[in-house]
């Protein structure tokens, strides 16, 4: 596996990567991308990506990519489901269903801290349904709960 910076040819797979972000519970109906990313809180996430504040990396097998980690710098006026503050962006990471559990997504998220530390961040934010498996990856690279919101967490890591 490679793992490597995300560049502004791969915004459609960061699209994608968020679809499967936003749609990790398999029993749920799989509505169609292009409406589902057309949704004015899920767009916030990709819009003009690679402006100040964003970053991301890629996951590839084979030359193919297969896994998506990405941050974004949200605005108390537009925030995004795991906003803590203007200074803390908010992180997403997914890996494309027929990859999942092998140790990619840690791989990606643990890169994305890096780059986000040597990008001058203090912290990363995100968030993750309670009952979500992932939570105890997030946890497990340091993330820890800061606010609970019905059945989502927001979590922060300390990066410094």
């Amino acid at each position: 596996m490679n793992v490597r910076p995300a560049g502004p040819g791969d915004v459609e797979f960061l699209k994608k990567m968020l679809y499967e972000a936003a749609a990790w519970n398999s029993d749920w109906p799989r509505e169609r991308m292009i409406a589902a990313l057309a949704d004015p809180m899920l767009e916030r996430y990709h819009r003009e990506w690679g402006r100040r504040g964003d970053g991301g990396v890629i996951a590839e097998l084979d030359g193919d990519p297969v896994g998506a980690a990405w941050y974004r710098l949200f605005t108390e006026e537009e925030p995004g489901w795991g906003f803590v503050d203007e200074k803390t962006p908010e992180l997403g990471i997914a890996v494309v269903p027929l990859h999942r559990r092998r140790g990619i997504g840690e791989t990606l998220l643990r890169a994305l801290m890096v780059q986000a530390r040597e990008d001058g961040f203090q912290a990363l934010s995100l968030s993750v349904a309670a009952h979500n498996r992932s939570r105890m990856m997030y946890e497990r690279a340091g993330f820890e709960r800061v606010s609970e919101d019905g059945e989502s967490w927001v979590m922060r890591a300390d990066l410094s």
